[in-house]
């Protein structure tokens, strides 16, 4: 982690390097200390925006940068609608940066996860077949039940939108998340039926 310097620190480290001598000594000529003290602070700002645009290159605490991202990784997702919110759009940067996609059922789960339903689950539908099927046995359907799966958020998080967590220009009380059926239908294998059950 970056240390950030504070303007005292620079303010002594200028006055270090000054040469000797009666024209710089800061006792004797009040303005040098100053100056010091005016280009210590400058110095101190400059080096915590560095210290910030370190951390604006790791996609997981990246705020400012977003639409830099956005146009690299081709963002934002059309699933988030024409407007989608900030903690969504920086979510999306992170996605498109770490995911390696698949088509398990932990891969759509981790989905649902990140669009705000922590409990949810899968339940996958079998057909009818000989030597698998028990008589009473739950999920049994139609020859096309092996096609169909469900998705089963669970109960949603709560964690709206609020003040210290929100950006300008957002909306209060809507939950993120909105996207949860595109985000999930778009890499869904083509010959399955996904249904969301929302609890």
């Amino acid at each position: 982690m970056a240390v950030i310097r504070t303007a005292e620190e620079y303010r002594l480290q200028l006055q270090g390097l000054l040469p000797s001598g009666p024209a710089w000594d800061p006792e004797l000529v009040p303005e040098v200390a100053r100056v010091l003290g005016g280009v210590a602070v400058e110095f101190s700002r400059l080096d915590a925006r560095a210290v910030d645009l370190l951390n604006e290159m790791d996609p997981s605490s990246v705020s400012e940068l977003v639409p830099d991202w956005e146009s690299v990784m081709g963002l934002p997702d059309d699933c988030l609608g024409p407007n989608p919110a900030f903690e969504d759009r920086r979510l999306a940067v992170r996605r498109r940066l770490v995911e390696v996609g698949g088509q398990s059922r932990s891969y759509f789960i981790e989905i649902a996860i990140s669009q705000g339903y922590p409990g949810a689950t899968i339940t996958e539908l079998r057909a009818p077949r000989m030597g698998r099927s028990r008589f009473g046995a739950a999920h049994f359907g139609t020859w096309n039940a092996q096609f169909m799966w469900t998705l089963n958020t669970g109960s949603r998080q709560k964690k709206g939108r609020r003040f210290g967590v929100s950006y300008w220009g957002e909306r209060f009380g809507t939950n993120p998340g909105n996207a949860l059926e595109c985000l999930i239908r778009r890499p869904a294998p083509a010959h399955t039926l996904v249904h969301i059950n929302y609890d």
